[in-house]
């Protein structure tokens, strides 16, 4: 007889491991509020021809187009994680820094006051706008990487975290 493995601290699995959705119904909305980041890392050549454009490609201004992207993808990420649930966004902030070492900081916060939290939009919204640095530069280069997508702080549910 093999012995069957807790569901314990798994919050989108049925008694009998069957996925499904938190219930929030009975919870307290608080005010909510999650940062994440990610980060590009350009090839030199790249991140050399970026800096004397002013961060321009032919498709247009990068972190002005990430930064619309990943705001989008903030208030569409129920749409894109399965048992996400829609959130009034009432504030997203997305940052973008050129670090030393030809690599790019994305910071992305967002904030509700609602029954469930915000870690998975602010990952999203970080994500996304990587991907569209990726995007429009590939013809540049498709070398360059994206790395440490990870949430830094989330406060407002059961726990706080700060990874900062």
């Amino acid at each position: 007889m093999t012995k069957r493995r807790s569901n314990a601290g798994l919050t989108h699995l049925t008694p009998t491991r069957r996925p499904t959705m938190v219930d929030v119904g009975a919870k307290l909305a608080t005010q909510r509020v999650a940062e994440a980041e990610a980060r590009v890392q350009l090839p030199g050549a790249v991140a050399r021809a970026l800096r004397a454009t002013g961060h321009r490609t032919h498709k247009g201004p990068i972190f002005d187009t990430a930064i619309i992207a990943g705001v989008q993808a903030v208030k569409r990420t129920h749409e894109l994680i399965p048992f996400c649930h829609p959130l009034p966004i009432e504030n997203c902030r997305i940052d973008i820094d050129a670090l030393k070492g030809n690599t790019l900081r994305i910071r992305c916060r967002v904030e509700t006051h609602h029954k469930t939290g915000v870690e998975m939009e602010a990952l999203t919204g970080a994500s996304v706008a990587a991907l569209t640095i990726y995007d429009m530069c590939k013809a540049l280069s498709h070398d360059i990487r994206i790395s440490a997508v990870r949430l830094l702080h989330k406060s407002g549910g059961k726990r706080t975290v700060n990874s900062r």
